[in-house]
């Protein structure tokens, strides 16, 4: 084609750059009068790698349960820290309003007030939108596979990539 890879990575990076922060999240509609409905959230994690296997980050994924859309996602360790991140970036009336359902990892107990947070197993079968999506993202995100030889060396390319993927997703949902 002509295009040399420095220039092909280049230009990613400016794409990476030039994505929303609110990752094309359409807000919940209803086809009725009155709209009356719970917020729900279903949050979860997945480990991927930069550079080397060793070098462990955790992707942490807050989705709508009624739109499939992720709110949120947050890339860090698998830390009290990283699901404040995570917290911080869900939308205001998630957090005010919002039910969240999550595996039973204590840090989410930590982070989630106690009245909006459901930690259940997996036989509850309140997280499994989530854990398709986890599926998705490593299936179409070439580097989150795992024994995989693609893998990203700079975290903000990691990043970057993920993001896409998101906006992508929460494009084609608003359009279903």
């Amino acid at each position: 084609m002509g295009v040399k890879l420095k220039w092909l990575l280049g230009f990613l990076v400016q794409c990476f750059e030039t994505l929303p922060d609110h990752l094309h999240v359409q807000p919940v509609c209803c086809q009725h009068n009155v709209m009356v409905q719970q917020l729900e959230v279903e949050a979860d994690e997945m480990s991927s790698f930069v550079k080397k296997k060793a070098n462990k980050q955790w992707i942490w994924i807050a989705m709508d349960t009624q739109s499939r859309q992720v709110i949120a996602f947050h890339v860090g360790d698998r830390s009290r820290k990283s699901a404040k991140r995570l917290w911080a970036k869900i939308p205001e009336a998630y957090r005010q309003h919002g039910t969240f359902y999550t595996d039973q990892y204590v840090v989410y107990a930590g982070v989630i007030p106690a009245a909006q947070h459901r930690a259940i197993s997996k036989l509850a079968r309140k997280t499994n939108h989530i854990e398709r999506f986890n599926n998705t993202l490593r299936q179409r995100v070439s580097r989150l596979v795992r024994e995989a030889l693609s893998f990203s060396k700079k975290l903000a390319n990691h990043i970057g990539a993920i993001t896409l993927f998101i906006c992508h997703y929460n494009l084609t949902r608003a359009a279903a």
